[in-house]
């Protein structure tokens, strides 16, 4: 459960969450796990990084840094004892990182030009979620990650992070993802609607669709533990498109 920002955190959604997964057939090995139990992974994380200096303390406030699209090194060479609140950001050097997706093919981003020293720490002491995810998946012993291509940008930094720490480099795919008319992620417009659990077969049948399955009409009248038995057996990942088609227009 991925709980880092407590302070933001809606009461009762990760309950939500669980009774959202549970209604629509999900199912998970072991006990459920959070993130803000394992701190303390996070801080050996970062120390081991500190130890050979690859981070350095940043002052900068938001309102500092909104009209740059890359954060420009400001306190790079600045000492860092300072009175105040500081992130912690990872020193990112210049160099192109390139990986394969299983979805979405050769992908390659500039990290330094991109987005330049990304933030591992916040200033309100708070791990980001880039420190946390690669973390949790080297200790979870994670070898695959299937998730949004709205992630895929993210992928090399996180590999690069991994890299830092040793850690090994699951396999990354992408699916695409569900958009209004002009691209932009439904999951944040203003037409985005919650799941309705009461009608969870028809809704995942629409997804198998969406992602390549074609499940036959029979399928409708089955049970969700029969339509996931299906949806399993006729899993093939080279049939997801790199795009969706589907477009949500008002």
């Amino acid at each position: 459960m991925e709980d880092l920002d407590r302070p933001r955190e809606v009461a009762g959604s990760a309950a939500g969450i669980l009774r959202t997964l549970q209604a629509f057939g999900f199912q998970w090995d072991g006990e459920l796990v959070r993130q803000r139990d394992r701190t303390l992974l996070y801080v050996h994380a970062l120390q081991s990084l500190q130890a050979r200096e690859l981070t350095f303390e940043c002052t900068c406030s938001r309102l500092q840094l909104e009209d740059d699209v890359r954060y420009p090194g400001t306190c790079r060479v600045r000492s860092s004892a300072s009175a105040v609140p500081a992130a912690t950001r990872l020193r990112v050097e210049p160099g192109s990182m390139l990986f394969s997706d299983r979805i979405q093919g050769s992908y390659r981003q500039d990290i330094a030009g991109a987005v330049g020293d990304v933030i591992l720490k916040r200033r309100d002491g708070i791990f980001a979620y880039l420190m946390a995810v690669v973390v949790d998946d080297a200790a979870q012993g994670v070898t695959h990650v299937v998730r949004g291509a709205d992630l895929l940008d993210n992928t090399p930094r996180q590999i690069y992070l991994q890299r830092l720490l040793g850690l090994p480099q699951p396999v990354y795919a992408h699916v695409p993802v569900l958009t209004e008319a002009d691209d932009s992620k439904l999951a944040k417009s203003r037409r985005s609607v919650r799941l309705d659990a009461g009608e969870a077969l028809p809704q995942l049948l629409a997804v198998f669709s969406m992602l390549g399955l074609a499940p036959p009409d029979g399928l409708a009248a089955a049970s969700l533990g029969e339509a996931w038995a299906w949806a399993i057996g006729q899993w093939r990942v080279e049939k997801i498109p790199k795009r969706l088609n589907v477009r949500v227009r008002g």
